[in-house]
């Protein structure tokens, strides 16, 4: 987004990182993934959205302080690298590389999933392998088209919940075919809570998985015209997206029984059907499957910069930093295509709960980040009182959504995912540890 030019930078006013977030964050987790939260935590589903997007302000606002007071174009992981050692830098960058990893992996599968409305017969993992190929296509031959128009895919995924509100609220006035539908649960303790308390602690993983995004913002403020503006654009930004995801999430909710929604489908789409509307639920199936497409290669963008930086900080192999014709970095982008192939053999395998298990890993990669940015935050920015309240608040809701995944044997599944590449980094990172100290001698 920044300019090539010298002595031409932080051009972007506060208003357009705001929406810059909003599409980046505006994708498959929200559209497929909120599917899982709702079946398992019912109508308290919209108590998750709120405690969510309160943690995903308090890490955004811990982040953006830091921005502010020392803006740096790695953002996250430099600062964990200037308050714990470069050990810190290196384990932050490759885990926030292996989270997008498996968040590309989930947004393959979803992306096959929203395709297969139009062709059933053909199995998820080809459906995968084509969004691939085209992702990395696009990477190939250059981004910088795709990145103009990367704003537009923002607007058009608002529009399309914006149009899913619009069509909730004349079924709900009985404005459309059939009459005004019966509120879909009672006030009862089964009608709310449908699982329990333990749906509803299972289930805010995927309502903050719904929230991931925030760490691009974070890398963009550094673009701002004023730094200072870069809590302001985060304000607004969760704001907004906080208000269009109840607003949406409640109308499905109030339409659809709890037992209708999986993850065979959009929540939105099958919601949208039940009124007999094809034509727009075939207009909305297509939104998201741009959309998303949008964010996957946003996605594969930021994590082949990521391992390209992670070489020229000398905490990768060189060769990854090694561009060829039109600055690509062909080595960094072969090694994720390596992984994107990995995942889509994991999902010849496991046809059944492959989103389930890489979103909910994905999930806890992103959320392990989270954590150690408002620990980086405590180290560099000399907080107290209710800041440091608000840190702590942030903290004790990310391990909540951490923790509940142990009581589901499906989430379980996606917290061993995420707890084999943290295990891995970690040896990696202590036997570098070792090498830079012997170097350093």
């Amino acid at each position: 987004m920044g300019s090539n030019k010298k002595g031409k930078h932080k051009k972007i006013k506060w208003w357009q990182l705001a929406l810059i977030g909003i599409g980046c964050t505006i994708g498959t987790g929200f559209f497929l993934g909120s599917a899982i939260a709702i079946k398992r935590a019912g109508p308290t589903v919209l108590i998750l959205f709120i405690l969510a997007a309160l943690a995903t302000y308090i890490v955004y606002d811990a982040l953006s302080s830091m921005s502010v007071s020392d803006p740096q174009k790695g953002s996250f992981r430099t600062y964990a690298k200037k308050a714990y050692g470069r050990w810190a830098g290196f384990s932050n960058g490759w885990v926030y590389w292996s989270s997008e990893l498996l968040i590309m992996g989930s947004q393959l599968t979803a992306l096959a999933i929203f395709s297969q409305y139009w062709f059933p017969d053909i199995p998820l993992w080809i459906l995968s392998s084509v969004f691939a190929f085209l992702g990395i296509g696009v990477i190939i031959t250059g981004v910088s088209g795709f990145e103009r128009i990367e704003n537009i895919f923002g607007a058009m995924k608002i529009a399309a919940i914006l149009m899913f509100i619009i069509i909730g609220i004349l079924a709900i006035s009985g404005l459309l075919k059939g009459g005004a539908p019966d509120r879909a649960f009672s006030f009862t303790g089964r009608g709310l809570f449908p699982e329990g308390f333990t749906g509803i602690w299972t289930a805010f993983i995927y309502v903050l998985y719904a929230f991931g995004g925030i760490e691009v913002m974070g890398i963009m403020s550094n673009e701002l015209k004023n730094s200072k503006d870069a809590p302001k654009a985060g304000k607004v930004m969760l704001s907004v997206l906080t208000i269009i995801y109840v607003t949406s999430i409640g109308l499905a909710v109030w339409i659809a029984p709890n037992n209708k929604f999986t993850t065979d489908e959009s929540p939105f789409i099958m919601v949208i059907n039940q009124f007999d509307l094809t034509v727009i639920a075939h207009i909305f199936n297509g939104v998201l499957i741009i959309g998303g497409f949008s964010t996957m290669v946003a996605s594969l963008y930021g994590i082949t910069t990521i391992l390209t930086s992670l070489s020229e900080d000398k905490d990768a192999p060189a060769l990854f930093s090694k561009t060829g014709p039109r600055n690509v970095p062909y080595y960094s982008v072969i090694l994720t295509t390596i992984g994107l192939i990995a995942s889509i053999v994991v999902a010849i395998l496991l046809p059944g709960k492959i989103y389930e298990y890489l979103t909910t890993a994905a999930s806890l990669m992103l959320l392990y980040i989270w954590i150690f940015i408002l620990f980086s935050y405590h180290k560099l920015i000399d907080i107290n009182g209710w800041k440091k309240i608000k840190r702590w608040i942030g903290i004790c809701l990310l391990f909540t959504g951490i923790i509940g995944t142990l009581f589901d044997k499906v989430a379980r599944i996606g917290f061993f995912i995420s707890f084999a590449f943290i295990l891995i980094i970690s040896i990696v990172t202590f036997m570098m540890r070792k090498k830079w100290r012997s170097e350093s001698k």
